[in-house]
């Protein structure tokens, strides 16, 4: 298959340029990343406290008092926004007796903890604490909640528990001038779930870093992408593949029936598929001129991006637990965290935002949903992958599994890998 590139001159602004391939060997990664509490405590210690996290999106604390709490782990994270439209974090902690100061998402003109009600300004000081007379020793010296960094980019807010951290920006290097042409800032937020997945936090990172399992987990995307002839790209951190969408993997056999899947995408661009006269193989260069004709008149602005980025899907991985399925008119965002305590079970967040045409009306903003794998579709691909992974987790624990033997499809996964233990050190 052909996979048309952008020609010098024509308009982008993402990098496309492919990167050398990094020669990370051709070890196998040890099953113990996965299955061992000390590896996972390892990880708690040298990795998740001390890089940057995505917290929320921007439109989640959008006003003055606005606040939601997150979690990493063993902690929870007060995320608000301020008066001067600033954002900060706080520890979601009392340092009287330890309780939860806040609870979920909402606004506020000040926090108190519901327990003595020792309240806090929205800068996190002390605000009132009750009969503070009776403490000889007098307030605590903390002078309030305790601060975490808490940046905010492209329409998301980040949060880092190491007090050293640098900029976000140059954290994210490079990739503020790969996402922000597409202006996420602009998408509204329409789906907001947590899911409590039995396996470890790395077993889903992996499952969204290759495309080599759609041939066994998702054959029906056979009919709407090219799976194999894909462009992977490796950064210091990061990671990307770009994938061609509303074509045919070389796996199958062209018909002359238009595949439902591109059927979908031509009609959500207001393309008729009835009105198209050229082979399957054609469709995807035809979509791309159609909606770059069209998008004006219904508000939609590609005005940033190439041709490829109105098709395809430019899949990136922010490390450590950030995968974003980008496209044109949506975001799906995947938030992959650790249990606190079991190395055999994470939460998958999933967060989908929409570009909205000049005749949609701006949704309700969607409230988190929180249920267990099984007790409600997530959409068929997402349901095909959360129903393989527990067993993929319950293999690793087999004496006959030593760890995993990665092809060249996998190079994201080594290059995961690579940089975790970056953090954490060898095994």
């Amino acid at each position: 298959m052909t996979v048309h590139r952008i020609k010098p001159g024509d308009f982008t602004k993402t990098p496309i340029d492919k990167t050398e391939n990094p020669d990370l060997g051709t070890n196998m990664i040890p099953k113990q990343r996965y299955i061992a509490p000390d590896f996972m405590r390892k990880e708690w210690e040298r990795m998740w406290t001390k890089v940057w996290l995505w917290g929320c999106a921007s439109q989640d604390i959008e006003e003055p008092g606005d606040y939601l709490v997150t979690s990493i782990g063993k902690e929870e994270i007060l995320l608000t926004r301020q008066p001067d439209g600033s954002v900060r974090g706080f520890y979601n902690v009392c340092p009287h007796r330890g309780n939860r100061v806040m609870v979920g998402q909402g606004n506020a003109t000040t926090f108190r903890c519901n327990y003595h009600h020792w309240e806090y300004k929205l800068s996190g000081e002390f605000e009132n604490l009750p009969d503070i007379e009776t403490f000889p020793q007098g307030a605590p010296p903390c002078g309030g909640l305790t601060p975490v960094k808490a940046e905010e980019w492209n329409g998301f807010v980040f949060f880092s528990l190491n007090p050293d951290a640098g900029p976000l920006r140059d954290y994210l290097d490079p990739l503020c001038e790969h996402l922000e042409p597409y202006h996420f800032d602009r998408m509204v937020k329409v789906i907001d779930w947590t899911v409590e997945w039995d396996c470890n936090w790395k077993t889903s990172v992996d499952a969204f870093n290759e495309a080599y399992h759609v041939q066994g987990i998702h054959p029906e995307l056979l009919y709407f992408i090219e799976d194999k002839h894909i462009q992977i790209d490796t950064y210091e951190r990061h990671n990307r593949y770009l994938i061609p969408f509303s074509t045919i993997s070389h796996r199958v056999n062209e018909t002359t029936e238009i595949p439902h899947l591109i059927k979908h995408a031509m009609q959500e661009a207001g393309m008729d598929p009835a009105d198209f006269d050229g082979r399957v193989s054609e469709v995807r260069v035809a979509l791309q001129k159609y909606k770059r004709e069209h998008g004006p008149e219904m508000g939609l602005d590609y005005s940033d991006l190439n041709d490829e980025q109105l098709t395809d899907d430019y899949h990136y991985m922010i490390f450590p637990n950030i995968t974003m399925n980008t496209h044109a008119d949506d975001l799906m965002l995947f938030r992959q965290r650790p249990h606190e305590t079991d190395p055999d079970k994470m939460y998958f967040d999933v967060q989908m935002f929409k570009l909205l045409r000049t005749d949609e009306e701006r949704p309700r903003k969607p409230r988190n949903e929180r249920f267990k794998h099984g007790e409600r579709s997530m959409g068929l691909v997402i349901d095909q992958d959360a129903a393989n992974l527990p067993g993929v987790q319950q293999g690793m624990h087999s004496a006959a599994y030593e760890g995993l033997w990665l092809g060249d499809q996998e190079l994201r996964i080594r290059h995961f890998h690579k940089v975790l233990m970056d953090y954490v050190g060898e095994d």
